[in-house]
């Protein structure tokens, strides 16, 4: 009997990336330099934030979707860290309010008008402060609203922050106590030994957070207790694959890791959830030294890997029976990629039969590509096997009823007839005094002056253009004034005049 290999079949096997045309992408953007493992973008139905070089402290873009195209330089921006923002997070039930972490130790939260910015934004409608060193991570709970988490470089992860009503959750010495109250403490996962430098949270609310430099990957599953709040329930010490960033399955109880092997080539490894001892699979990748960053698509088990520096995007399918893990494709561009953003289910066009989309950052160019996954079908009907239904922009529990104890899956809608319904969850910040700082008749923190030398130059070119824009329209009218006079007097000089 002749060998012959096996296929398996799948309807994501020809899944291919589509870039957009380039009226379409985000051109003239100041991309941070920050070597900071993160994604530096955040997208949603509404906006795409970015976060921009800058100095004297942190700042981002937060542009409309619609308003594609190149960007003016002193295009308005989010600017009231006092350091360099490491993290943005938009909130998946509240598509105006926006997360953000810093070096300034500081997460703050803000609320962004439908049309986009108008102006700088200095004031945040919520500052917190849980962590005593810079905060690197925020991640918003997936099913309960208003529940932010952080992980920082001070051996702890704080959680949650409660946006609406301010619960304050303090931990003492280890003790877990909740308490309500005008404060915005963090609940507090101490113990930790090193740096966080992955998180992530499933719709069941398990936590797991991967650590720096023993490379321990840890499972927190809460209590039913008011905090939320428990020790590690499992936890793995990695000796052969050193873990960076780490992703929940969705309902496979499997987590995926990426990371580095003991030859230094990057690897991924799949682990079972309820025993990290050993990981099922383990899987090289190449021998680059970027950092590889893991999307994962409930709906259609593809696990995408992306890596910091590369310009190609790996995607594969999972299951549930060996081999768990199968290659399908791999899009390939010459531009390398800073980091990425990824477009929510239910803002993808699904009558392009599109599953996945980035949107690409380019430094070297300053440009925001989108990037489309479609699969490929004749049909233009909707396909219903290629869309699930999906988690929608409705929360399945609120604030109150996840510190009680409660759990709840998601709540699902489907696509076919498009995205249309608004959200009712709301979002009530603190009411704040407007601040103002005058000098000459301007409003210093409503018009935050040039920061770098390429800021300045890039406005006085701009003033020097409007400048000659206003000559040439004060001559207009100065012409059209002398007009005017001449006709005037001809009148007034008239035959017809002087006989009256």
């Amino acid at each position: 009997m002749s060998w012959r290999p096996q296929y398996r079949s799948s309807k994501f096997r020809n899944v291919y990336g589509k870039v957009a045309n380039r009226e379409h992408c985000f051109d003239g953007i100041p991309i941070t330099k920050n070597v900071h493992d993160n994604h530096f973008c955040a997208v949603n139905t509404k906006f795409i934030a970015i976060v921009t070089e800058s100095a004297g402290g942190g700042s981002f873009l937060v542009i409309p979707l619609e308003q594609t195209g190149r960007i003016e330089p002193n295009y308005p921006k989010v600017c009231g860290h006092q350091g360099n923002v490491l993290d943005i997070k938009w909130n998946p039930f509240v598509e105006n309010v926006i997360a953000s972490c810093s070096e300034d130790t500081s997460v703050r939260i803000w609320e962004i008008a439908d049309g986009g910015l108008k102006r700088n934004m200095t004031e945040a409608v919520l500052e917190l402060y849980g962590h005593s060193r810079r905060v690197g991570l925020i991640e918003w709970h997936p099913t309960t609203n208003n529940i932010l988490f952080s992980a920082g470089y001070d051996y702890k992860m704080s959680s949650p922050f409660d946006c609406i009503d301010f619960y304050c959750a303090a931990c003492p010495q280890g003790e877990r106590q909740a308490v309500r109250g005008g404060e915005q403490t963090p609940v507090c996962v101490e113990g930790h030994a090193q740096d966080d430098v992955g998180v992530a949270v499933d719709h069941l609310h398990r936590l797991t957070d991967v650590q720096v430099p023993d490379e321990d990957l840890r499972t927190e599953a809460d209590k039913k207790s008011p905090a939320r709040s428990s020790p590690a329930k499992t936890e793995a010490n990695c000796k052969n694959h050193r873990v960076n960033r780490v992703v929940f399955l969705g309902n496979l109880k499997r987590l995926l890791t990426t990371g580095v092997s003991r030859w230094n080539t990057r690897q991924i490894a799949l682990w079972d959830q309820e025993d990290l001892s050993m990981p099922l699979i383990e899987e090289e990748i190449d021998g680059l030294s970027g950092l590889l960053f893991p999307f994962y698509d409930a709906d259609t088990h593809m696990l995408y890997l992306a890596g910091k520096g590369d310009g190609n995007i790996r995607y594969y399918e999972i299951s549930t029976e060996k081999p768990y893990l199968t290659y399908l494709m791999e899009f390939r561009s010459p531009a390398p990629q800073k980091g990425l953003g990824v477009m929510p289910k239910h803002g993808l066009d699904v009558s392009a039969c599109e599953v996945f989309r980035f949107y690409k950052l380019i430094t070297l160019k300053g440009l925001v590509e989108p990037i489309s996954m479609i699969v490929p079908r004749r049909s233009e009907t909707y396909q219903e096997d290629i869309y699930p239904m999906t988690p929608g922009a409705e929360p399945a529990l609120t604030p109150d009823e996840w510190l009680s104890g409660t759990n709840r899956d998601p709540i699902l809608m489907s696509l076919k007839e498009g995205y249309k319904r608004t959200s009712k969850a709301i979002f009530k910040g603190p009411a704040r005094e407007k601040r103002s700082v005058v000098v000459n008749g301007i409003d210093l923190l409503e018009n935050v002056p040039p920061r770098t030398e390429n800021e300045l130059l890039r406005m006085f070119f701009r003033q020097q253009d409007e400048i000659r824009r206003l000559k040439a329209e004060l001559s207009q009218k100065d012409i059209k004034i002398r007009q005017l006079q001449l006709e005037l007097k001809n009148l007034r000089n008239s035959p017809k005049n002087n006989e009256l």
